[in-house]
């Protein structure tokens, strides 16, 4: 597995300007699932609870509103191999209907602002075969869309990116490369 230590600089050549990566947060078909079967795929009860915590919801990527929604409590795994590496845990949708997250070309900003919330990158093979991990600093989390390009640009063994809460390791989101 690569650990890779702040970078001297996050620099990228104008002509790789363009989108090169793209957020894939939890899809609508598994989160109408949740809401109408109350059960997860691993057999057990949907929790539902008032948000005591900001989450965020694993659907629009947008943090809870402490003490207004309602969200749901279940556990998912984000792989589509079993293997070793399948992390499965548990993660929060928002009870109601609400929208995906679609500025799916950069992290989403609600993340990036929040201080309280530290984020994990976890790197992927094609074959699910965890191969990179880098704990952000504030710094790194504030310029995170120049960080995972260039992690893509010099990484081209990952397959997928996955961010991850630091210290409760819970999945927020897929970050998939877009190669040209």
């Amino acid at each position: 597995m690569t650990q890779t230590n702040t970078p001297s600089s996050l620099h990228i050549p104008s002509a790789l300007a363009l989108p090169l990566f793209k957020v894939v947060p939890l899809s609508l078909d598994t989160a109408h699932s949740i809401r109408s079967r109350r059960q997860d795929d691993f057999g057990n009860k949907v929790i539902e609870t008032l948000a005591t915590g900001k989450g965020p919801c694993r659907v629009s990527l947008r943090p809870f509103k402490i003490g207004k929604d309602r969200r749901l409590l279940f556990k998912h795994s984000p792989f589509e191999i079993d293997n070793i590496f399948n992390q499965p845990g548990p993660i929060f949708i928002n009870k109601a209907n609400i929208e995906p997250y679609t500025d799916v070309n950069r992290f989403p900003p609600t993340l990036i602002a929040d201080q309280d919330l530290p984020i994990t990158l976890i790197g992927y093979s094609s074959e699910q075969v965890m191969i990179y991990t880098r704990q952000l600093s504030q710094q790194e989390k504030e310029n995170i869309d120049t960080l995972i390009t260039e992690i893509f640009n010099q990484h081209i063994n990952i397959a997928f990116l996955h961010a991850r809460h630091a210290e409760a390791c819970c999945y927020i989101c897929k970050i998939e490369p877009i190669r040209r």
